[in-house]
């Protein structure tokens, strides 16, 4: 097969696309033809060489990429045939390896797609998707609300949004300059945060200026929802900041132990048209330009890798 191979940490143009040895599936596993892989921010960090927490790097020579959608091919020991020629889409772990033309998975984290659900958008729900529902139930947005969402032109900041707005809140993204936030009430850029109207809830993905400026504009009794900080820090709180304004600051990550109903209320908000993730296409030769692109912010929703 062919696959997009790390040897050597550091810069993006490390990603080769070479030839690689097929997987086979091992007993309780699938192997899966991709049609379909996700890249995540987390990915450029591990490339770099750089520790997520307690999470050891890959050992190298290594295969990128933790979700993959396709159709199944072939099938281990003790995995009902029924299963094969079946379009599916999983988070791969740890293992990774999903920037390939081939990728495996026990059967237990495999999801059957729903009809009508693209392998491209499948992607971007089992993974993103997911975190944004583990956001949705700490924040319960309701039409009481007036939201704000930083990176709302990003794959996980165009779902909030739209999620946001069903419930019936009041829906304020920003972005960087000259990146369309579709989905919200009001459309902001990082330059414009001086702007911003009282808010109830904040939910706070990127940290840094635009985290504290929704910080700053929480009404009393608001709550600010932090899983993030893609601008390089976490939002600074100061105590005087809670006990004097009755807000609330939390987050939302690491609270839940069993993701599978998580990536599964996913799929079937994509199926049932209710949320609609942005993607940025790639081939998955040019992985290399994904990932810097993605570090550059000139991407738009979630990026996507097609064999």
């Amino acid at each position: 097969m062919r696959a997009i191979v790390l040897h050597e940490f550091g810069p993006a143009s490390n990603l080769r696309y070479e030839e690689a040895a097929d997987p086979a599936p091992a007993p309780g596993q699938v192997r899966i033809a991709v049609a379909a892989a996700g890249v995540h921010l987390i990915d450029t960090v591990i490339r770099a060489g750089t520790r997520m927490g307690p999470m050891p790097l890959p050992s190298l020579p290594d295969i990128p990429g933790r979700e993959a959608a396709g159709t199944v091919d072939a099938v281990g020991d003790g995995v009902d045939e029924a299963w094969l020629g079946r379009r599916v889409v999983a988070h791969l772990g740890p293992a990774s390896r999903g920037y390939a033309e081939l990728a495996v998975r026990e059967i237990e984290h495999v999801h059957a797609l729903p009809d009508g659900v693209a392998e491209d958008v499948a992607v971007a729900m089992i993974g993103t998707g997911r975190t944004a529902m583990m956001i949705l139930d700490a924040a319960r947005p309701s039409a009481d609300d007036v939201v704000f969402v930083p990176a709302a032109a990003g794959g996980l900041g165009a779902l909030l949004t739209q999620a946001a707005r069903n419930a019936g809140a009041r829906v304020i993204g920003a972005a960087s300059p000259g990146k369309p936030v579709t989905a919200a009430d009001v459309a902001l850029d990082y330059t414009q945060l001086d702007s911003l109207e009282e808010l109830t809830l904040v939910l706070d993905g990127v940290g840094g200026e635009p985290g504290r400026a929704g910080l700053e504009h929480l009404a009393r009794g608001g709550r600010q929802i932090i899983f993030g900080w893609s601008a390089g820090e976490i939002t600074r709180v100061d105590q005087s900041d809670i006990v004097n304004r009755g807000i609330t600051v939390s987050s939302a990550l690491g609270n839940v132990s069993d993701l599978r109903p998580l990536e599964e209320r996913a799929l079937r908000a994509a199926a049932d048209g209710s949320l609609t993730p942005l993607l940025t296409r790639f081939p998955l030769a040019e992985a290399a330009a994904a990932h810097e692109a993605l570090q550059t912010r000139r991407t738009i929703g979630k990026v996507v890798l097609v064999p």
